[in-house]
């Protein structure tokens, strides 16, 4: 099990990596993660949905995303609550208070997600969540000491030099764990490491002696990380991010923004500039398109991008010729009306004014849809990937389908041709949708690239980490 100093040090792609490495050495691995916290969900091979960080994995893996490998996902609704999904399906909502204790409970399903996994599987690699040493969290704990615990497993610390003070993130959380705890652990990894390596040798060393624990690698930093999707939000800048280029795609960074990584494919386009515009700060005049995305809360978000006068500068840019596409809860916004009768998103009743840009409304009712899909655009053109959302959206330009979703007609297309939406999620990793939204004859081919750059990591990790000495701490557990 891979455990972490804190949030955001490289557990995920950690994982990922020696899922793809233990696989190239003909092993059948597969990942696990017994509770995330993510917006950034992906529909599962077998109808649910889980954290996007386990299915990069599963595909690092060479097998198929299953809701096991995630069986407790939590996505953030408001700055102390939840939605809470356990194995592929929503249970309900909860308060971080509340959610506390519901733990005993979930960790059976937890458990029996493991099993499940476990049946036909050489070896699982297991990531935790946040930090080791969040011993307010401990009691009724699944997600990292305690579930470790549950499964006999033994456990890696990953650190984030390139954050600065390593030495006191693991000699700290070495110094708040409880004894049975720090028995648990057998060692770490170092991550983002930058610059001489020789010269770190002797505080290696003097963390081995003050915690007992064995290092089993200092990773340099990996700049092929960019291309791999980030976990969470947190990760996300506000400003431009991969390549500088003459096309200029816009994101508004939504308080509650979802599945962000469906930009990726943009990011790593050369002559592409994309920009997430910060809160606070106005949409680019010069951009070429603004992309609203996925959100959890479509309403509280909508209100949230009026705040930051996001609604004017879309229709300034609109009014000098710029194109707008709207994706999932991006789309439901750009429509004339919302409703909330059941009290999906929040209060039953609630009914705001859309932005106006395409004449549809949306109902927030029903089931909510998880799916794969594939079909093709308006031209004919191949587009796949997965539709998971509440609502469902009607109204006169629907007449003009933005795309053609396994027989059925998906999204709008405004009177001008210059503003649409829908709600597939993933659209820009299909290549040759790709070239002609940006308006070339063709494009890279992303899956090549994910998959270059999960065989890279693993490379990365063979050679600066003890691949041996983790298969035989797996092998005596």
């Amino acid at each position: 099990m891979i455990q972490g100093t804190g949030s955001d040090v490289g557990k995920s792609l950690l994982v990922a990596g020696l899922c793809r490495l233990f696989r190239e050495r003909g092993l059948r691995v597969k990942p696990f993660k017994p509770q995330n916290m993510s917006n950034n969900a992906a529909v599962a091979e077998d109808g649910g949905e889980i954290g996007r960080a386990q299915a990069l994995q599963a595909r690092a893996a060479r097998v198929a995303a299953s809701v096991h490998m995630n069986p407790i996902l939590l996505k953030p609704e408001s700055e102390t609550g939840s939605q809470v999904v356990a194995q592929g399906q929503v249970i309900g909502h909860a308060s971080a208070k509340e959610y506390h204790a519901m733990k005993p409970g979930l960790l059976e399903r937890v458990m029996d997600s493991y099993r499940r996994l476990s049946v036909d599987a050489d070896l699982l690699v297991v990531e935790g969540a946040g930090s080791a040493a969040e011993i307010n969290l401990r009691a009724n704990d699944i997600a990292n000491m305690g579930f470790a615990h549950a499964a006999q497993l033994p456990v890696i610390l990953c650190a984030d030099i390139d954050r600065g003070g390593v030495i006191a993130q693991i000699v700290g959380t070495w110094a708040v764990l409880a004894a049975e705890d720090r028995d648990r652990v057998a060692g770490f990894v170092i991550n983002k490491f930058r610059g001489d390596s020789s010269l770190f040798a002797p505080a290696i060393a003097d963390i081995e002696q003050r915690t007992g624990w064995k290092s089993y690698g200092l990773v340099p930093y990996w700049p092929g990380a960019s291309v791999l999707p980030p976990e969470d939000s947190a990760s996300l800048p506000g400003g431009a991010v991969g390549k500088s280029g003459d096309f200029h795609v816009v994101v508004p960074r939504l308080a509650r923004i979802a599945n962000f990584d469906d930009f990726d494919p943009l990011a790593a386009e050369p002559g592409v500039r994309l920009t997430f515009v910060a809160p606070g700060q106005p949409i680019p005049a010069d951009a070429d398109v603004v992309i609203l995305p996925g959100t959890k809360s479509t309403i509280a978000d909508l209100a949230f991008l009026r705040a930051q006068g996001w609604d004017i500068d879309l229709l300034a840019h609109v009014r000098r010729g710029g194109r707008v596409l709207g994706i999932c809860g991006g789309y439901q916004m750009l429509g004339s009306h919302i409703a909330d009768p059941d009290g999906v998103e929040g209060p039953a009743g609630d009914s705001v004014q859309g932005l106006g840009l395409l004449q549809v409304s949306t109902v927030m009712a029903g089931t909510k849809i998880l799916r794969e899909v594939q079909g093709v655009d308006g031209m004919g053109l191949p587009v796949h990937g997965y539709e998971i959302h509440m609502g469902r959206t009607q109204g006169p330009d629907c007449a003009r389908p933005m795309l053609r979703l396994d027989g059925k007609e998906d999204g709008a297309i405004n009177g001008t041709g210059r503003v649409m939406g829908c709600y597939l999620h993933g659209l820009f990793q299909s290549d040759a949708f790709r070239a002609a939204f940006l308006g070339r004859a063709e494009t890279q081919s992303w899956d090549a690239t994910i998959d270059g750059a999960l065989d890279d990591l693993a490379a990365h990790l063979a050679r600066h980490v003890d691949v041996d000495g983790l298969l035989a701490l797996a092998s005596n557990a």
